[in-house]
């Protein structure tokens, strides 16, 4: 499944796919989270990661039938989920993800995100590039937990960080889907990306409070794209039915 959302921007199942510089942009993995959850009391099947690799697998299998190359990998924020100490489990998982990628392009950049604390030991370890934010061309890819400085040359903002899905009715049930945001900040596109984890459904973009910064104000005018069995353009948030 595809969808070009901006001029030589792809949306490739979850991840964003930037044609030009051949640069595959996934958001939010969150390694670990179902160790959180069962610390929490919820009990879940330990498919997590695996599930996470199956999702990976498939956008790279999508570019490959289409013969696009990809020459970087930049996961934008939190590719692990935990604040503080690494789980034996999340520090061997987070690897097998980095080393996966490793032999699917030519290099990796983490984007610092708010769950990344302690990420520079294992950035050290596979020696990939840990940043603040990235620079692309045109485009620029930061976490969204935080405002950055935003150089006059760069036309585009990816963000990831808030999880947006929104929820759709049918008679009184309501399923949730994650989506893609579309929209505007200082004149510069601003592209929110939803998370890649399994487990992580998001927030209605409707009823919950954005975290971001750059999202605390009325979303409206911002295209929704919801990603099901193929990305479905849903136009306008605002004209989104809600129950």
């Amino acid at each position: 499944m595809k969808k070009e959302i901006i001029k030589g921007i792809e949306i490739i199942d979850l991840a964003l796919y930037l044609k030009e510089e051949k640069v595959l942009v996934l958001a939010d993995l969150h390694i670990g989270y179902e160790d959180e959850l069962v610390k929490q009391g919820v009990m879940v099947p330990k498919f997590h990661f695996r599930d996470l690799v199956k999702r990976v697998e498939g956008i790279f299998d999508s570019l490959k039938k289409r013969k696009k190359k990809v020459k970087v990998v930049v996961i934008n924020g939190d590719l692990k989920h935990e604040f503080g100490r690494i789980s034996d489990e999340e520090w061997r998982n987070t690897l097998k993800m980095l080393d996966y990628l490793s032999r699917k392009c030519e290099r990796i950049v983490l984007v610092r995100g708010n769950h990344d604390k302690t990420l520079g030991p294992i950035a050290d370890k596979r020696n990939v590039l840990l940043v603040d934010h990235f620079l692309e061309g045109d485009k620029m890819i930061a976490h969204g937990d935080k405002i950055v400085d935003i150089p006059p040359s760069v036309k585009t903002l990816i963000i990831g960080h808030d999880h947006p899905a929104v929820g759709i009715y049918e008679d009184l049930r309501k399923e949730v889907y994650k989506c893609f945001l579309v929209g505007k900040h200082k004149r510069k596109n601003l592209i929110v990306q939803p998370s890649l984890n399994p487990l992580t459904q998001g927030t209605d973009v409707r009823e919950g409070a954005m975290l971001s910064p750059y999202l605390n104000k009325d979303l409206g005018s911002f295209d929704v794209y919801i990603v099901a069995d193929k990305v479905y353009e849903f136009g306008k948030l605002k004209n989104i039915y809600k129950y």
